[in-house]
């Protein structure tokens, strides 16, 4: 098997590890071969945001889809049956390079299965690195996941190495591993590792990530949001990500109906609402441990916090501002500063700050007259539709 054919299959396979990324379609061939100029391939290439808000495309990949672990849902679980493959670090640096110099990509994504043991597998991935840093001098942008339970001198390595690093929580807590895993311990195999890199994250300048996998142990969004806040409190943890639940044949939880997308938006919802707009945990609107699906969560905290509204747009503190559907960080600045200046008398004033008047106008009062019917605001919303991941992958049989 060619270097190209194993990026068919790893490529594919690393499609199910978020990076802030979507993936690039295909396009169509005007010539014969996979690889003309100004091809993108079907699988491996994404889009992703680097911490200076640049979008670079990234080749996500994994080193090998061999693994030894048996998480339920995942489809390269130790367990199922699919064509496996890998990469030697050699391999794969050249294959990234070549990709690189075609101008295909600008950084890399990389994660792996494990393939005989956490240590010896993040020890190829490290190898692949340095063969990138030291041989190719490649200096650009690299996310590298950390397996779970690794040593502590390869994570120093990989934080060495990588822009960004991330292991994946996959779940809130070991009640809830225990759900999807018999081979994985919490404490030791994710948590220890995430607070290894907050130690050395300072020293070398990386970042830190996570990603969750929503509905497939059991949990609650409250439980996800709650381990959440305590990875950017404590673990330094920059990011967490969520990904919905997608029922995958073959695994023991291809029966489980899928994590509507919509509890999945949810959860970024709320997560911007903890990390930009002052909110804490127990001020989200839960239900029974899960947010409102009909409504977002900043409506649903408004709707249940009437006594708070309408605010009076001249003298809200930014905090309070904060507070109100349809204003965010840029527009609550903007609203303070125009206000320095002007006395704002009507919602005409708000119309190019960047405020969402639909939504926020009934909730605000100017020179005490409020604009807008709140109740229109509560109305559900169609269901979004969540497309299988056998519908999106098509029929390969």
């Amino acid at each position: 098997m060619n270097s190209y054919d194993k990026l068919m299959i790893l490529g594919e396979a690393a499609k199910y590890d978020v990076c802030a990324s979507t993936s690039t379609p295909v396009t169509k061939k005007f010539s014969s071969g996979s690889f003309g100029i100004g091809t993108t391939t079907p699988c491996g290439v994404c889009h992703s945001f680097t911490p200076d808000g640049r979008c670079i495309s990234l080749l996500k990949v994994l080193l090998t889809n061999v693994c030894q672990k048996d998480c339920s849902y995942c489809p390269n679980r130790s367990a199922r049956d699919i064509e496996r493959t890998s990469f030697t670090p050699d391999e794969l640096a050249k294959v990234f390079m070549d990709f690189y110099v075609r101008n295909y990509v600008e950084g890399l994504f990389l994660s792996s299965g494990v393939q005989c043991s956490s240590d010896s597998t993040m020890d190829d991935l490290i190898k692949t690195i340095e063969i990138l840093r030291f041989k190719y001098k490649f200096n650009g942008y690299i996310h590298l996941k950390i397996l779970p339970g690794v040593k502590e001198h390869l994570i120093e390595e990989a934080c060495k190495l990588a822009n960004r690093v991330s292991i994946n929580c996959e779940t809130p807590n070991d009640k809830y591993m225990k759900n999807i895993s018999k081979t994985k311990d919490f404490e030791r195999d994710i948590l220890t590792p995430i607070s290894t890199i907050k130690k050395y994250s300072h020293k070398y300048n990386v970042s830190q990530s996570t990603q969750f996998i929503v509905g497939a142990a059991g949990e609650s969004d409250f439980d996800i949001l709650n381990r959440v806040t305590g990875l950017y409190g404590n673990l330094g943890v920059k990011r967490a990500y969520f990904s919905a639940f997608s029922p995958v044949k073959d695994t023991p939880l291809e029966h489980i109906p899928q994590t509507p997308l919509r509890r999945e938006n949810r959860l970024y919802q709320s997560d911007f609402l903890l990390r930009f707009y002052g909110f804490s945990i127990d001020s989200l609107p839960f239900e029974n441990g899960l947010l409102p699906n009909h409504i977002d969560p900043k409506l649903a905290f408004a709707l249940k916090n009437l006594q708070l509204f309408p605010m009076d747009i001249n003298k809200a503190p930014m905090s309070e501002l904060l507070k109100v559907p349809g204003i965010g960080p840029v527009s609550a600045k903007r609203i303070i500063k125009l206000r320095k200046e002007f006395w704002i008398s009507g919602p005409d004033m708000l119309k190019n700050l960047g405020v969402v008047l639909k939504r926020s106008i009934p909730f605000l009062s100017f020179n005490g007259k409020v604009f807008g019917n709140i109740d229109s605001l509560a109305k559900p919303k169609p269901e979004i539709q969540q497309l299988s991941w056998d519908f999106m992958e098509g029929d390969r049989e």
